[in-house]
């Protein structure tokens, strides 16, 4: 066979077990392994699981790839385009990107000016520079073995696959600095890129006034709008600020259990992260092995070829999203007569003007150019964020506001998990989590076999103590930040003294030290469920910590408040199973449950009173409530397949209680509740629904209201209105939003003529033990291993998590041949 076709890669192909599509014999035949830069089998199991066996590093990445590209080419290439600003060359001026987990869309101009400023060549030259030399060969092979199927598939091969991607003009080959950009991008998910909008749009204003005027310019600050205007139009518009308030959608559930909380002593772990099932944010199983030297399997967000969230026979561990801050405003006074220029301990500092220019693909195919000059400060980048159209952290003649991100800064990411992938017992995990400190913005959870359960936000937070937002705050917009994003510091940035401390035992400037970040060793168990750290086990409350890492002695959302009761429970023998501790089958069986706590605590309450009259006045006039009150009375409080009247109680909540209720009839409202939140009963409390409130039962009459508009009778079970909209809307599922107290997580937004199309939540979900033979570990990973509908793995994964059928995740050899389903050896 021509070497030249391929580049000289050679592989032989093996198809077991019924799998053997045309499409999917793609490999060349040719001389074998022996002295070959690359080598390389793929196991491909049930439901398309990749299990990667490599000869050193850089085949292992050459593997994962290969293995990732067959499965999800078009999504991650996408992300390539749009990391390289490269989004209006290829797909015009029109159009938007969207980071799925924080929500931020911008439209491809902005984008490009966004990432070409910075995901700059000296951005990540840091974490390149830094990176392991074990996981920079993992990269170069990534690199290499997704670039081959590329040239496969652009020489005709994979016949039907890719149809989104697989003619496109977009679809090149990819650099090693690509990838880290795509790492980059992923560290500042709860920072810098939330803010790509109004970094990429942020304008001075005229760069000089005549000298005359200077007197006047500093003597017109009452056309700038007060704080209570800018209090006000936050409240009505909160912008990027929604991403840092209780209700949003990226999060996560994890349980450790020690010795005292399992049936037989065996230390578990269960992780669940809810993750956008659209886009490069979903997460990919895999299994990696070195014979000898390296054997991990989980998984990892799209373009990472290092386990994420996994598990070997000496440790597994898992993550929510923290609510630590990641990064600082900070307020800059300027030079009136250049606005450009910045106080900084009594001497003026130029900003660094970074001219850019992108190419726009017109609608007749030409490129034009386009040009906007960016400024940056020794803090980062300068931003303007408005609110209904008023300017909040505005670009004036007196004043502008730059951003300091601590993960823009972080050259640890990667090392963090390659350390971890290669770590040899629970001991070494968590030392290394304090020792090399690259978690960007995630708690963690971790056990092993005979362990105890650990728990550690020790993860990158800007070293701002309390006392110094005390002495450094910008008064009165650090008070304003607060409304939306309490604990988040605006400094002032004229002094040396406000910039970030550093710990004696931080691995890099600027940040918190392990010593400062709260962490807890129990042998019960611990937990998180994207509060703070304050009740990871309320017996042993955290506290002492940072404003900016989190609250204490707070309220708790409602999956937080249900994540305890069901441990509580069970250990009390109260929760209606055997006994009174935990085994696998029954953490699987209260894992996907979907309890809705509302409902629990709020349905005989709400229906024995509401429905005491056939019919409620709602915001639009009279509706009958009498069927959806009967539906709630037969009501079993769970949002399973067969459950029917989850859907009108998710409306009630989401009026009452739920993100797009505005205030002052929301979860902030202290009549809301008749017993309010109390520090000293933070797992029952706040409690008790005030039905007696107008607005509570116009919410009610809305939610029958809109059930009924949508086409829905109020007795339908969950089974034929929640499905999956970007994978097979054939395919029930089940669970319930945050919002109204589930654990058992969906996101789908208002009910429509649809019903609920899932586009986020349960995602990879893992529950892991040790016995006599090693590691035991069952999951799902909840929409499948592909983003291609002509991958027969495109919708599979999805299917049995609809039926709730747990599957083993194979990982010694024996369990890997008996499952698998294809074989394959690369090599190069």
């Amino acid at each position: 066979m021509r070497k030249g076709l391929v580049g000289g890669l050679v592989a032989a192909v093996v198809l077991v077990g019924g799998c053997s599509r045309s499409d999917e014999k793609t490999a060349t035949e040719g001389p074998g392994p022996g002295g070959v830069k690359y080598g390389v089998d793929i196991t491909r199991t049930s439901l398309g699981i990749p299990h990667i066996k490599a000869q050193d590093f850089g085949s292992l990445g050459y593997g994962y790839g290969y293995a990732f590209a067959e499965d999800n080419l078009c999504v991650m290439q996408e992300d390539f385009v749009t990391i390289r600003g490269l989004r209006a060359r290829y797909f015009g001026r029109d159009g938007s990107y969207t980071i799925q987990p924080n929500g931020t869309t911008a439209n491809n101009v902005d984008s490009d000016f966004y990432w070409r400023s910075s995901a700059t060549d000296e951005a990540i030259a840091p974490a390149r520079d830094h990176t392991l030399p074990d996981y920079k060969a993992v990269t170069r092979g990534f690199v290499d073995g997704y670039n081959r199927y590329i040239r496969e598939l652009k020489a005709g091969g994979h016949e039907g696959r890719h149809a989104a991607c697989r003619g496109a003009d977009w679809l090149f080959e990819i650099e090693e600095n690509d990838m880290y950009r795509r790492y980059y991008r992923l560290a500042l998910i709860a920072s810098g890129s939330v803010w790509i909008n109004e970094i990429a749009t942020a304008q001075p204003p005229p760069l000089s006034l005549p000298a005359a005027s200077a007197a006047a310019a500093r003597a017109r600050p009452a056309a700038e709008p007060t704080a209570e205007q800018k209090a006000a139009a936050l409240r009505s518009d909160p912008g990027p600020f929604r991403f840092f308030q209780k209700d949003r959608k990226f999060g996560s559930n994890m349980y450790a259990l020690g010795k005292d909380a399992t049936t037989d002593g065996r230390s578990v772990v269960y992780g669940n992260p809810h993750f956008p099932w659209i886009g490069t944010e979903r997460l990919y199983l895999a299994h990696a092995t070195i014979p000898g030297k390296f054997d991990i399997m989980g998984a990892s967000l799209y373009g990472v070829p290092a386990i994420l969230i996994g598990f070997n026979d000496h440790v597994a561990w898992s993550h929510t999203v923290s609510t630590a801050y990641r990064f600082t405003f900070y307020e800059l006074t300027l030079n009136p007569l250049n606005p450009t220029q910045y106080l900084y301990d009594g001497q003026m500092r130029d900003m660094t003007a970074v001219p850019l220019t992108i190419d726009v693909k017109n609608g007749d195919g030409s490129l034009s150019q386009e040009t906007r000059t960016l400024y940056k400060t020794h803090y980062g980048p300068v931003l303007v964020l408005k609110a209904a159209g008023i300017p909040i952290l505005g670009w004036n003649n007196l004043k502008a506001y730059a951003l300091r991100d601590a993960n823009a800064e972080n050259d640890s990411l990667i090392n963090q998990f390659a350390r971890w992938n290669q770590a040899a017992s629970l001991d070494e995990f968590i030392r290394l989590h304090g020792e090399v400190l690259g978690i960007p913005w995630v708690n963690t959870v971790a056990s092993g076999p005979g362990g105890k359960a650990y728990y550690g936000d020790i993860s990158v937070v800007p070293n701002v103590p309390d006392s110094k937002v005390t002495t450094c705050q910008a008064v009165p917009l650090h008070q304003v930040v607060q409304l939306l994003a309490p604990g988040l510091p605006l400094l002032d940035g004229s002094r040396s003294a406000c910039e970030w401390d550093t710990d004696e035992d931080a691995p890099r400037p600027g940040i918190f030290g392990p010593s400062n970040l709260p962490k807890i060793q129990r042998d019960d168990w611990v937990h998180n469920c994207n509060d703070s750290y304050w009740l990871t086990n309320p017996a042993e409350p955290l506290e002492g910590y940072a404003g900016i890492i989190g609250s204490e002695r707070s309220a708790r959302s409602l999956r937080t408040r249900l994540c305890i009761q069901q441990i509580t429970r069970r250990l009390g023998g109260t929760d209606g199973r055997p006994g009174n501790r935990f085994d696998i089958p029954t953490l699987q069986d209260v894992a996907l449950s979907s309890q809705i706590l509302s409902a629990q605590m709020e349905r005989d309450t709400v229906v024995g009173t509401l429905c005491r009259l056939p019919t409620l006045v709602g915001s639009s006039g009279p509706v009958n409530v009498a069927a959806a009150c009967e539906a709630l009375r037969n009501w079993d409080l769970k949002a399973n397949l067969d459950s029917r009247g989850a859907h009108v109680w998710r409306e009630f909540y989401r009026r009452v209680a739920g993100p797009l209720l505005p205030l002052p009839i929301g979860p902030e409202n202290p009549l809301l509740y008749l017993t309010p939140f109390s520090a000293s009963d933070p797992v029952n409390t706040p409690r008790g629904i005030n039905v007696l409130l107008p607005t509570v039962s116009v919410a009610f009459a809305d939610a029958v209201k809109a059930v009924a508009d949508a086409g829905f009778a109020p007795d339908a079970p969950m089974g034929e209105i929640q499905h999956p909209g970007f994978i097979d809307k054939a395919i029930p599922i089940f669970g319930g939003e945050d919002f109204e107290g589930a654990f058992t997580v969906v996101v789908a937004g208002p009910i429509s003529e649809e019903g609920y199309n899932i586009d986020y939540g349960n995602s990879y979900i893992q529950t892991v033990t040790w016995g006599e033979d090693g590691v035991e570990a069952e999951g799902f990973l909840t929409y499948s291993e592909s983003t291609d509908p002509a991958n027969p793995h495109f919708s599979d994964y999805t299917r049995e998590y609809s039926a709730k059928r747990w599957h083993k995740l194979p990982f010694r050899a024996e369990q890997i041949e008996a499952d698998a389903i294809r074989k394959y050896r690369l090599s190069e």
